[in-house]
C-alpha cells in the first residue's frame, strides 16, 4: 500500500520516512538513516521477492514551486526529490554498477548521493538530462555483492541513490516520472519497467545468450575504447600514495594535439609534485583556507602542484624530457599530442605521475579512491565521452632492477573513452563537393562548425553554390563572388544570406575524371587557422568504392579494416606540415591565403564493376581530419548544361596555388 501512496503534498521528513520503508530490506538499514525509524520493519516491495536477478527502483518523493513564480506551466520550476535503488537479489555478484534513468522533463540535477553522473550535458552541478536521461555509476560502492556471500548483508548488496533537481512543465496535480529505468551493465537484460503511482521497478536478468570472455580476474576485465586511462597506485602510505597515469591512444583515427585532462577529485585530495606534467593552476590558497590546510596545520602549501578540486592536466613540452625533476618517464613529453598507432607507435601513449596527499577518514594505505569524472580534449580532435573508473587487478610492469621478473601495482582502475559523433552545426571542419561535370562548387554547410547569435546572416539558410575560385579565399571575401555568380547561373538569392560555416579546417572534394575503366578525384586541404598542423592525417571512407582504389599520389595512402571501407591518408616525409593562414601578397587589399595541401586519388572499375560514379558512389560517405569527423554536404554537384573538360578550371586554380604555397613553405 505503501507503493501506491502519492507523495504530492507530503512534507519533507515524511517523506524520507516513507522512502526509507518503502526500500530498506532490513530494520537495521532503517536505523543508520537520519530519519524517524517504524516501530516494526516493513516487508519488502512485492516485486522485489519474485526477482532473482538486480531490483532497480525510482521513488518520486515530492515537489515544491520555485521562483519564479509564473503563470505559464510549462515555464514553471520545481524542485524535487528522489531515491533510485539497486539491489543485487541474484546469485552472481554485480561489478561496476551503471543504471540509466530515462529523465523527461527538462530535469537540472543539482546534486546527487550515492553515484555519479556519467553522461550528463556540462561540466559539474547543475547538470542537464532532461532530453535524453542519464547514466548514474555506483561510487563510492560499484559493485554489489550477492546475498549469498554476505549473509544477506543489505550494505554490501544494495545502494540508495538520492536525487535531487529541478524540473519544468509539469501541472500540479501530474506525477513527473521518468521514461524508465534500467540496469545497463553488460549481459544483463531488462523488460520494460513497471510503474505505480509515484513508483517505478524493473528486474534485470542474466541474459543466457551473452557469453563474456572468461578471463580469471579478481576485478572487472579491462574493456577497449577508442581511448583509455589507467590509474595505477604504484606507493601507498598512510597519507598519500604515488599513482601513475598511462594514456593509450587504440583507434586506429583516434588523435590528440595539446591535450588538457581534467577530473574530480571527490574525497578533499590535492596533488603535491608531478613528474611528465603539469597543472595549468599552482595556487595554495585553495589548500591553506579549505579542508586540506584544517588537517595538514603545519604543512608547507607553497610548493604543493595544485589544489583544486578539478585541476586542468597537460603534457610537458620535448625539451623537458630529460629533465631530472620533472621528466624522465616514458612516453612522456610529447606538448600532448597523441597520434594513432597506423602513423607512430610510440607516440600513442602518454604517461605522468603524481603524489597525492589523502584526508581523513581515508588515512590508511588500503583506502584508496581514484578521482572521478575524467575528460579529455585537445585542438581540433575528436570529442571523447569517458565513463567512470572501474577497478581492474593490479598492472604488471618489468621490474626496474632488469631481472627477468615483474613487479605489481597496489592497486589499478582503467577509464574507457569513446569517440562520439559530432552534434549538426558542432563539427570542427567541413567538406565541399565539386566534379567536373557541375560549373558550381557545393561549399561547406551553413554553420558547420557553429554559429554566433549574429542576426545579419539566416543561420538555416542552404549555403550559396560558389565558382571554383571562391573557394581559395575566406568567407568574408566570398560573398560578392556568390552574389555575382548567382546572378550568373540565375539563381534565387535568399532575402538574408546564409552565415559562414565557421570551421578552421575544411576539405573539397573534386570529381576530376571518369573514364572506361577508372576515375580519379582531387582532394584539397585548406588551413583557415593561423596554428599550423603537425602530423596531420586524413581519412576517408566510401559505400562502394573502396574495393576500387589504386592509388593516392602526393600523399602516403593506406586502406584500413577498421573502420571498415576507410582510406587513411597522411604527408609524405618533408610534406607533413599544414601551414597556417597568412597575409596576402598585399595585405592592404589582398586576401588571406589559406594554407593548403593537394593530391590525386585514383580507382579501377575492375573490382566495382556497377558503381555509378557521377550519381553519387564517387563521392566518400564520411571524411575525418586529425580523427575529427567532418561535416559533409547536404548535396551533390549538379551536372550543368555542357559537362566541361573533366581536367576544367577547378583542378588548375587548385593545383597552381597549393604548388605556391607548399614551395614557399618548404623553402622558408
Amino acid at each position: 500500500m505503501l507503493i501506491r501512496s502519492t507523495c504530492i503534498g507530503v512534507p519533507w521528513r515524511v517523506l524520507s520516512c516513507i522512502a526509507v520503508v518503502v526500500f530498506s530490506c532490513s530494520i537495521e538499514i532503517t536505523k543508520a538513516q537520519d530519519y524517524d525509524s517504524p516501530d516494526t520493519p516493513a516487508a519488502p516491495p512485492p516485486e522485489q521477492g519474485k526477482c532473482d536477478g538486480i531490483f532497480v527502483t525510482y521513488n518520486f518523493m515530492g515537489r515544491e514551486k520555485i521562483y519564479p513564480l509564473v503563470k505559464n506551466t510549462s515555464a514553471q520550476a520545481w524542485s524535487f526529490k528522489a531515491m533510485a535503488t539497486v539491489l543485487n537479489a541474484g546469485a552472481y555478484e554485480l561489478k561496476s554498477w551503471k543504471i540509466f534513468i530515462g529523465f523527461q522533463h527538462e530535469e537540472l540535477l543539482v546534486s546527487v548521493d550515492g553515484a555519479m553522473v556519467v553522461n550528463g550535458d556540462g561540466d559539474g552541478f547543475p547538470i542537464k538530462v532532461g532530453k535524453n536521461g542519464t547514466l548514474f555509476a555506483g561510487f563510492p560502492q560499484s559493485d554489489l555483492e550477492t546475498a549469498i556471500d554476505t549473509a544477506g548483508d543489505y550494505t554490501q548488496m544494495m545502494v540508495q541513490v538520492n536525487i535531487k533537481g529541478t524540473l519544468f512543465g509539469v501541472k500540479p496535480s501530474a506525477t513527473p516520472m521518468p521514461k524508465t529505468i534500467k540496469l545497463v551493465n553488460d549481459g544483463y537484460k531488462c523488460p520494460g519497467a513497471m510503474r505505480r503511482g509515484s513508483y517505478m521497478h524493473v528486474c534485470c536478468k542474466r541474459d543466457p545468450k551473452f557469453k563474456a570472455k572468461k578471463i580469471k580476474t579478481k576485478f572487472m576485465p579491462r574493456q577497449y575504447g577508442d581511448l583509455s586511462f589507467t590509474y595505477d597506485i604504484l606507493q601507498a602510505n598512510e597519507n598519500k600514495y604515488m599513482a601513475q597515469v598511462t594514456i593509450d591512444n587504440n583507434h586506429p583515427l583516434g588523435r590528440l594535439d595539446q591535450w588538457n585532462l581534467t577530473w574530480e577529485w571527490m574525497r578533499n585530495e590535492f596533488i603535491n609534485s608531478m613528474k611528465g606534467a603539469y597543472t595549468h593552476r599552482k595556487d595554495p590558497s585553495d589548500c591553506i583556507y579549505g579542508a586540506q590546510g584544517q588537517y595538514y596545520q603545519d604543512f608547507d602549501f607553497s610548493t604543493v602542484m595544485n589544489c583544486q578540486k578539478k585541476p586542468i592536466i597537460s603534457d610537458l613540452p620535448p625539451e623537458r624530457e630529460n629533465d631530472d625533476k620533472v621528466g624522465k618517464l616514458p612516453y612522456c613529453c610529447k606538448n600532448g599530442t597523441l597520434l594513432p598507432n597506423t602513423m607512430n607507435e610510440t607516440k600513442a601513449r602518454a604517461i605522468f605521475q603524481l603524489e597525492v596527499f589523502k584526508l581523513p577518514p581515508d588515512m590508511n594505505r588500503t583506502a584508496l579512491y581514484p578521482p572521478q569524472n575524467w575528460k579529455i580534449e585537445g585542438v581540433l580532435n575528436p570529442t571523447y565521452k569517458c565513463g567512470p573508473p572501474f577497478r581492474v587487478d593490479p598492472t604488471e610492469f618489468p621490474d626496474p632492477s632488469g631481472l627477468d621478473a615483474t613487479t605489481s601495482a597496489v592497486a589499478s582502475w582503467q577509464v574507457s573513452c569513446n569517440i562520439t559523433h559530432p552534434k549538426p552545426k558542432q563539427a570542427k571542419c567541413c567538406v565541399s563537393f565539386s566534379a567536373y561535370y557541375a560549373d558550381s562548387v557545393v561549399p561547406c554547410n551553413t554553420c558547420a562548425c557553429g554559429c554566433d547569435d549574429d542576426t545579419r546572416c539566416n543561420q538555416n539558410a542552404a549555403p550559396l553554390p560558389l565558382p571554383p575560385d571562391a573557394l581559395l579565399v575566406p568567407f568574408a571575401n566570398r560573398t560578392k563572388k556568390a552574389v555575382a555568380w548567382a546572378h550568373l547561373k540565375h539563381h534565387k538569392l535568399p532575402v538574408k544570406l546564409p552565415c559562414p560555416d565557421n570551421c578552421g579546417v575544411s576539405l573539397n572534394w573534386h570529381l576530376d575524371t571518369d573514364y572506361k575503366t577508372g576515375w580519379t578525384a582531387r582532394i584539397t586541404l585548406f588551413n583557415w587557422d593561423e596554428i599550423p598542423f603537425v602530423d596531420w592525417f586524413t581519412a576517408f571512407q566510401f559505400k562502394k568504392a573502396f574495393p576500387g582504389y589504386e592509388k593516392v599520389y602526393s600523399f602516403n595512402g593506406t586502406k584500413l579494416t577498421r573502420p571498415n571501407n576507410t582510406i587513411f591518408m597522411e604527408g609524405l616525409p618533408g610534406l607533413n606540415y599544414l601551414v597556417g593562414e597568412v597575409n596576402g601578397t598585399h595585405p592592404d587589399r589582398d586576401p588571406r591565403v589559406p594554407g593548403k595541401q593537394q593530391s590525386v586519388i585514383s580507382f579501377l572499375k575492375k573490382n566495382t564493376p556497377h558503381i555509378k560514379v557521377a550519381q553519387g558512389d564517387g563521392f566518400p560517405s564520411k571524411v575525418f581530419f586529425n580523427g575529427e569527423e567532418c561535416a559533409l554536404p547536404n548535396k551533390l554537384p549538379v551536372r550543368s548544361g555542357a559537362t566541361g573538360s573533366p581536367n576544367g578550371v577547378l583542378p588548375a586554380i587548385f593545383l597552381s596555388a597549393a604548388t605556391f604555397l607548399l614551395l614557399s613553405g618548404h623553402l622558408n
